[in-house]
């Protein structure tokens, strides 16, 4: 490992709790400070049209607790070509009101439980384009929700991304079941990793790495960023948010 990793927090789960009923407890910009505050370096969210917890008044909420803030990147993860629905204005209008450090764009549908496979650039990356130079513009960094596809990934490149962000589900439930194809999977990431570096683009990772998972996928070469949610919120029940995220930063600073 040649850096320290980069740990952005995901809200989504605190905003889910807190649509659990009327009122806005559990604060999602008060949960932001405590990351924050326990060393956090960034914080990322999912706003999805039906709204099912990160909304968009979150979104602007916590731009202006992270705007100020020196060091401290705001990450605004969705699909670029979600519309407007009711109150939800549009993904392409929010991260124009919200003007993120960080925009990934996520091919998830309006129904998916939570996001689970990366781009297919073959068939959408001239779509892709110019929101991505769009977005560019506005001065936002992109990153790409790819699988472990060094194929895909050298796609990326050619239609402006910055990063890719490796999913990295299937190697979360391998390791958890310590699948027998563990090894060659791992390798799959630790190849698609490479393929980046080769074509220039930065690497960040994210989807059900854990404590227990996290410190094996850190030898992924170059990884600038993780960004962890729903783990991170289950340990935080356990154990407090901010030693929670105290921990998870400790395996990415290792």
């Amino acid at each position: 490992m040649s850096q320290a990793t980069a740990l952005s927090v995901n809200l989504n789960k605190i905003a889910l709790l807190r649509n659990s009923r009327e009122g806005s407890y559990p604060s999602v910009v008060a949960h932001a400070q405590v990351c924050l505050d326990a060393g956090a370096d960034g914080i990322t969210v999912h706003p999805r049209p039906d709204q099912r917890h990160i909304r968009p008044s979150d979104v602007m909420d916590l731009t202006s607790l992270v705007a100020p803030l020196d060091g401290i990147e705001f990450n605004v993860e969705g699909n670029p070509f979600a519309g407007p629905q009711g109150s939800y204005p549009g993904f392409m209008e929010l991260v124009a009101q919200s003007q993120p450090d960080q925009c990934t764009l996520v091919p998830d549908s309006d129904d998916q439980l939570t996001s689970d496979h990366g781009f297919n650039l073959k068939q959408s990356g001239a779509r892709l384009e110019p929101i991505i130079q769009r977005l560019k513009d506005q001065g936002c960094r992109i990153s790409l929700f790819m699988d472990p596809d060094p194929e895909q990934i050298r796609l990326a490149k050619n239609v402006g991304a910055d990063r890719i962000e490796l999913y990295t589900g299937p190697y979360a439930e391998a390791f958890g079941q310590q699948s027998d194809n563990l090894d060659n999977l791992f390798q799959t990431y630790v190849e698609a990793a490479e393929t980046a570096a080769e074509q220039g683009l930065g690497l960040n990772a994210g989807h059900d790495l854990n404590l227990e998972n996290l410190p094996r996928f850190r030898q992924v070469k170059d990884l600038l960023e993780v960004s962890i949610g729903h783990a991170l919120t289950v340990d935080s029940i356990a154990m407090g948010m901010a030693e929670a995220v105290k921990r998870y930063r400790a395996i990415c600073q290792a």
